[in-house]
């Protein structure tokens, strides 16, 4: 799927969406994640274990909805086969809750938070697979290692370079949404969803050419 310039950018550029988004969202929830579902996975074990159970319910309840953007995203996939609706689907799920987040309703705007990033994972989907993951990087990071072998021992030189850019992206991501959350809060999301509608509009007006 990074078998292009065009796929690599899209994916750096979600990447870092996802990152600034998931930034904003762990400062938010106090160490909980809007994307990062294994990070979740594990705080919800070690809350059961030491029977926090409002800190366990709260991780399930992140990881549900995350579930549930993942399969919205892929139906839009399967039925309309373009990349553009599901980022303007994420865009206007980041706009509501930018919106909520205005009108005093944080947990509602968290909710839709994590409903976005995860239908966010389907935009690379095709055929009905599992598509590349954009909103965390562990996979990311298994391929830099797995490429980084090949090309020691005489595969393609910078093949692992994709990986990499992605994990740095997400990275880079991060610190800026925690600076934005510092700054303005929950209000950081705006930014957040008026760079999923531009990015809507920018893969709309390349599809054409490819």
């Amino acid at each position: 799927m990074l078998d292009s310039r065009r796929n690599v950018a899209l994916a750096c550029a979600l990447s870092a969406l996802a990152g600034y988004v998931d930034g904003i969202g762990y400062l938010q929830l106090g160490g909980l994640f809007v994307s990062f579902m294994s990070g979740n996975s594990t705080r919800m074990g070690v809350a059961i274990a030491q029977a926090r159970w409002q800190t366990a319910a709260e991780a399930l309840g992140l990881i549900a909805l995350f579930v549930v953007g993942a399969a919205a995203g892929s139906l839009i996939v399967q039925r309309a086969h373009r990349q553009p609706l599901v980022l303007l689907a994420e865009a206007s799920l980041l706009a509501a809750a930018a919106l909520a987040y205005t009108f005093g309703q944080p947990s509602l705007a968290v909710a839709a938070i994590v409903l976005a990033m995860g239908l966010e994972n389907a935009v690379f989907q095709i055929h009905g697979g599992a598509g590349l993951g954009l909103t965390y990087v562990t996979g990311a990071l298994v391929k830099v290692g797995q490429l980084l072998a090949k090309t020691l021992t005489g595969g393609p030189r910078w093949a692992w370079a994709p990986n990499l850019m992605l994990w740095a992206a997400l990275v880079a991501g991060s610190v800026l949404g925690a600076l934005a959350y510092v700054w303005i809060n929950l209000a950081a999301i705006w930014f957040a969803a008026g760079a999923a509608l531009a990015l809507s509009g920018i893969v709309a007006a390349t599809a054409r050419k490819h």
